[in-house]
């Protein structure tokens, strides 16, 4: 693998749609291009996060975190190594710990992120809750525990402790302008690996 590349941000982001945009623009270069979406449903860990986080109550959230978790490092011990991708895209990675309670989310965040791969091209959408809120509403799907105003204004003032390192680009923007700020920035980061 010869890039590493992480698309978070609340639900209703736009997450998936950058991670989109992002693949086919390597792709058209010829490149070969893996995404994972996480939390996945090809394997169990990703199976049990997505179950947990449709029902409520601390222990779901609890599971939640751990499977997603459990999800991701899976990801990264099967496809970081693979030498038959070109680009590896993520799209929500280690910032799930931060729906750990408050002190601990810090302490695994810095452990989490000293163990597994980061680079120069991880990305933070930072979407305001309210747009957030109406993005998710229009695509008519069962609400998760964190899809809800209270939890995406808590989780986005939770978000800057994580994303001091981060990428942060303003998630209320339309999908193409966040698209050539993350495209931009990837491809910087390409001619510097040249």
């Amino acid at each position: 693998m010869k890039k590493f590349i992480v698309i978070d941000g609340l639900d209703g982001s736009g997450k998936d749609t950058q991670v989109r945009l992002l693949a086919e623009m390597y792709e058209k270069q010829g490149r070969s291009v893996t995404v994972r979406s996480h939390p996945c449903n090809d394997n169990r860990y990703g199976r049990k996060s997505k179950e947990a986080l449709l029902k409520t109550g601390k222990l779901n959230h609890i599971k939640a975190t751990i499977y997603f978790g459990l999800d991701a490092i899976r990801s990264v011990v099967k496809y970081t190594h693979d030498d038959n991708v070109d680009v590896l895209i993520f799209s929500r990675y280690v910032l799930a710990v931060m729906y750990l309670p408050n002190v601990i989310n810090t302490i695994v965040y810095k452990i989490v992120v000293f163990i597994l791969p980061t680079s120069d091209c991880m990305f933070f959408l930072d979407v305001t809750p309210e747009e957030s809120l109406r993005r998710m509403d229009s695509r008519g799907e069962d609400a998760e525990m964190f899809e809800n105003i209270d939890s995406l204004r808590e989780n986005r003032l939770k978000s800057q402790k994580f994303t001091y390192n981060w990428n942060v680009i303003p998630g209320d923007d339309s999908a193409e302008v966040i698209s050539e700020k993350i495209i931009a920035k990837c491809l910087e980061s390409d001619k510097l690996l040249s």
